[in-house]
C-alpha cells in the first residue's frame, strides 16, 4: 500500500520522483481519496503526516529522478509502465 508524504527537503525522502509526460513514466499513478483504497505502488494515497507514510517523496527533475510518474484519472489506468525497479520500494 501506497502511502505518500511529499517531503520538503532531498534528505528527508526515501525516493526521488519526478512528474513527467504519460510516454516517459514508469508508473502511472491514480491518487485515491481514502487511505483504505491506496493498494499496491500505483494507488498513492497522499498523508500529511510523515509518520503515517510508507514511502516519503521528494520531487526533482526527471533527470535526478529515481522514478518518473505521470498521474492517471482513474485506477484502471494505473500500473507499471516498465519493469518495476528492484531498488523501488513504495510499501
Amino acid at each position: 500500500m501506497a502511502i505518500i508524504y511529499q517531503a520538503s527537503n532531498p534528505g528527508d525522502a526515501d525516493l526521488r520522483v519526478a512528474l513527467v509526460e504519460r510516454g516517459m513514466a514508469d508508473l502511472l499513478v491514480h491518487r485515491v481519496a481514502a487511505r483504505g483504497l491506496a493498494h499496491g505502488d500505483a494507488l498513492w494515497y497522499s498523508t500529511r503526516h510523515r509518520e503515517d507514510a510508507s514511502v516519503r517523496v521528494f520531487f526533482v527533475s526527471p533527470g535526478m529522478a529515481q522514478l518518473k510518474i505521470f498521474f492517471v484519472p482513474n485506477q484502471v489506468e494505473a500500473g507499471w509502465q516498465r519493469p518495476r525497479p528492484p531498488e523501488i520500494h513504495l510499501r
